[in-house]
């Protein structure tokens, strides 16, 4: 059965569905079978597959859409045809977030340079914690070297295990996303080693 990872965070603007899509074109890359799972009704997801669908032909992941109360449902399906699940989730923290928290084996909350984010970040680590759930803060469109970005992930710290990787706030990331791809396709660049560092420690926590 395949991983499932959840990402998932409060506050909109956080950079969910960039760090999707980037696991993804990553973990695919490894020759991983992924799976994208949108419950987002905002549909960011989807429309990225799509443009990667009519760009390639193959976008070499499959794609899934689900309600709230449908994840569990369909997460199952893809579990069975797929090593990675990922679910991409509404910027809301409710009761409709829990079936998504439920099936994952680790849950992601990404968290840019803000104190804001760091606030939005109570309640979804407080579900986690009551759906016995491992949780990952991942720091995204951090600038390395800034007292804000040591600040946010210092305090980070306080509240849950914080990746070692981080996504950099990055111009390559928008412009991939808008053309179908993920930064690690744009060739080499700090991006591409931010992301491959991210999937290989995400990875890691998936096989202990």
């Amino acid at each position: 059965m395949g991983k499932v990872l959840t990402i998932a965070q409060q506050k909109g603007g956080s950079g969910k569905t960039t760090l999707a899509v980037n696991l993804a074109v990553e973990l695919a890359r490894q020759g991983l079978k992924v799976a994208l799972l949108d419950t987002d009704p905002q549909g960011s997801l989807g429309r990225w597959f799509l443009t990667r669908r009519d760009r390639l032909g193959d976008a070499g992941m499959e794609l899934s859409t689900a309600s709230a109360w449908g994840v569990g449902y369909e997460c199952e399906k893809l579990r069975k045809t797929n090593d990675i699940v990922i679910i991409d989730t509404p910027p809301k923290i409710d009761a409709d977030l829990r079936p998504a928290l439920r099936v994952a084996d680790l849950v992601l909350v990404p968290v840019s340079a803000s104190h804001l984010d760091l606030w939005a970040t109570d309640g979804v680590l407080g579900l986690v914690v009551r759906e016995s759930r491992n949780a990952l803060v991942v720091l995204n469109r951090c600038k390395a070297g800034t007292r804000l970005g040591e600040e946010v992930a210092q305090a980070a710290s306080a509240m849950a295990d914080v990746a070692a990787a981080g996504l950099g706030h990055r111009v390559v990331f928008a412009e991939t996303m808008g053309l179908g791809l993920g930064a690690t396709e744009a060739g080499k660049s700090v991006a591409t080693q931010e992301v491959r560092a991210l999937a290989a420690e995400i990875l890691g926590r998936l096989q202990d």
